[in-house]
């Protein structure tokens, strides 16, 4: 089992601090993660607790959206705003940009927004409160990175598919992505040579799908 870095690769401690709160209080959404059974659990019953990824994922993250520049970056889902934090702090070091998150938990979304502030990060962040499905819709242009970190469902198709439809149309071609629970019918999405992605699963957080999208999709 992979340890957690010793030091991260993101230098701000005014930004560190946050997250070393944050990762202390981390936990895990029910039922997220391979093999998980359907859960129905209402987001909303959690308003105080932050499920999400972990420090390796997060340092992951800042590195590759340093090395291809990113300024455009967008978050499924944002819950109390870790990932938001590396997101913004890569995109404020590449020289500005915006990273635009989804939380259907108003609560949690003002959390989020405190600690960002706390962060000095606020302002790099469009934090868009409701459901992903439509403030995820139209992103304002291409996209350099995102993340689908979703909430499990009962039946049907999982949000992580659902929201990976959506947002995959407006990712510019060598944009990057990444999936944090393993959710087969978005692995048999982005894994399908079809849809203009590459993918390899990373052993970070037991399982973590990173993809670049190397061109459109291919009619059927």
């Amino acid at each position: 089992m992979p340890t957690e870095p010793a030091t991260s690769p993101l230098q701000d401690p005014q930004v560190q601090a946050v997250l070393d709160r944050l990762h202390s209080q981390r936990r895990r959404p029910p039922g997220a993660g391979p093999g998980s059974g359907p859960v129905a659990r209402d987001p909303h019953d959690y308003a105080d607790i932050g499920f999400s990824i972990h420090p390796a994922q997060g340092d992951l993250i800042y590195l590759l959206c340093r090395a291809i520049g990113a300024t455009r970056a967008v978050e499924f889902a944002t819950s109390l705003g870790v990932s938001t934090l590396y997101f913004a702090a890569a995109v404020r070091d590449n020289g500005g940009g915006t990273v635009i998150g989804s939380e259907i938990v108003p609560e949690k979304a003002a959390t989020a927004r405190r600690n960002l502030t706390d962060a000095g990060l606020a302002d790099f962040v469009d934090l868009r409160v409701g459901d992903a499905r439509e403030t995820l819709r139209d992103l304002g242009g291409p996209v350099d990175f995102a993340l689908i970190d979703g909430w499990p469902v009962s039946s049907g198709p999982t949000l992580a598919r659902q929201v990976v439809e959506l947002i995959a149309p407006q990712l510019r071609t060598g944009a990057m992505m990444m999936n944090d629970n393993a959710e087969p019918d978005y692995l048999d999405y982005i894994r399908d040579p079809a849809n203009g992605f590459r993918s390899v699963s990373l052993p970070l957080k037991g399982s973590t799908e990173l993809s670049v999208k190397v061109g459109a999709p291919t009619a059927s």
